[in-house]
């Protein structure tokens, strides 16, 4: 008997963790869930960062050097961070070889406070990628308006991108012409296409949180019908771009001088609402081509009682539709959803950013 990541993984899912921390690297408990639940990737962001750092010793050692050598709090999380996706990319290299580079991924991200500051982005993704200094790592960049030239310009200078906080359908095509943008430039540049990989994050629980709310305001059996309905439609839609996308003659020409697709990623995939099953968000988002990011609470949900019924995206895109144009029909404006809460989204980042520059500022000081 397979057990349900065995069988998302032949699908052609990848299972990536959306987590990481020193002690998780340390105690083994990171190669277990490569030998055990399947998982070929890791992805982290400031506030995985700022809770690992927040408890425990792992990182006692190193907090003390860095209080020695008189490093400032920002170069500090600079060091432990990288220090972290570093030695995670060592642990799934061998990952990272046998799929020719399509997993074994370790993301890491820009700061959140240059989400709007294009120039910013490019310089500290280059920096990011030379200081972690292995070609599994993957810098994740917000797709933001400013965010796409960063995301043209880091994939032209041959560097693996993590595109992230993608709510809707116009902003994700627009994440893909950044990605074929900088594809074209890094081949003028002679740059091997075949070793630029990328994967656009289309976020999910969150979309749902957002719309039942506003469901829920409107109080009607129609509205309510319509609860926890939208993330996966939406997740689904975005899947249909990304084959639209990638089937175009200008994908064409790259793929055939050995580009590779931009692969959906569905984030955001533990529930908020406890009344929904856990594995939602991995369960009707099954498809292949396709990496889900997972916190371990939804990983061992997933493997434990997990059905996995083989693809459940690409028959569903008239009924997505319809879901999306029932809401629109409601009053419920699609924009101004995906619009808010990509501003959340970075704002969110930023506090757990300044959370883990608190944090790490105040074992600087007790190190001293």
């Amino acid at each position: 008997m397979s057990t349900p990541t065995e069988d998302l993984s032949a699908l052609g899912v990848s299972i990536w963790l959306d987590d990481l921390s020193r002690e998780r690297i340390n105690s083994g408990s990171l190669q277990k869930l490569i030998d055990d639940r399947n998982v070929v990737g890791v992805t982290t962001n400031p506030t995985i960062f700022a809770t690992a750092l927040a408890k425990g010793e792992a990182y006692d050692a190193q907090v003390a050097e860095l209080a020695a050598a008189g490093k400032t709090v920002t170069e500090a999380v600079f060091e432990i961070t990288t220090d972290d996706v570093a030695a995670a990319s060592d642990i799934f290299r061998p990952v990272y070889d046998a799929t020719n580079g399509q997993d074994g991924r370790v993301s890491i991200e820009v700061e959140p406070g240059f989400a709007h500051d294009a120039a910013a982005t490019i310089n500290q993704a280059k920096e990011l990628w030379a200081k972690v200094d292995r070609p599994n790592a993957m810098i994740k960049i917000p797709a933001t308006v400013e965010g796409l030239e960063a995301i043209t310009e880091t994939i032209a200078a041959g560097i693996s991108v993590n595109v992230t906080l993608i709510f809707s359908l116009e902003r994700h095509r627009a994440v893909i012409n950044a990605y074929l943008s900088g594809l074209e430039k890094a081949r003028a540049a002679g740059h091997d296409l075949s070793g630029i990989h990328s994967v656009a994050s289309f976020f999910v629980s969150r979309v749902d949180t957002e719309i039942d709310k506003r469901l829920e305001a409107i109080g009607t059996d129609d509205a309510l019908s319509l609860k926890s309905k939208a993330g996966v439609a939406n997740a689904r839609l975005a899947y249909q771009v990304y084959e639209q996308e990638f089937s175009s003659e200008r994908a064409t020409v790259l793929l055939e001088a050995g580009a590779n697709k931009q692969r959906p990623l569905w984030a955001s995939t533990g529930v908020k609402d406890p009344s929904l099953p856990d594995t939602l968000y991995v369960t009707e988002l099954a498809v292949g081509e396709t990496v889900n990011t997972m916190p371990e609470k939804t990983l061992e949900g997933t493997f434990d009682h997990g059905v996995i019924e083989g693809d459940q995206v690409t028959g569903n895109y008239k009924a997505a539709n319809i879901t999306l144009d029932a809401l629109d029909a409601l009053g419920i404006s699609y924009d101004e959803v995906t619009a808010l809460l990509e501003k959340e989204g970075v704002e969110k980042f930023i506090v757990s950013w300044n959370e883990l520059l608190d944090t790490v500022a105040a074992a600087l000081e007790a190190a001293k």
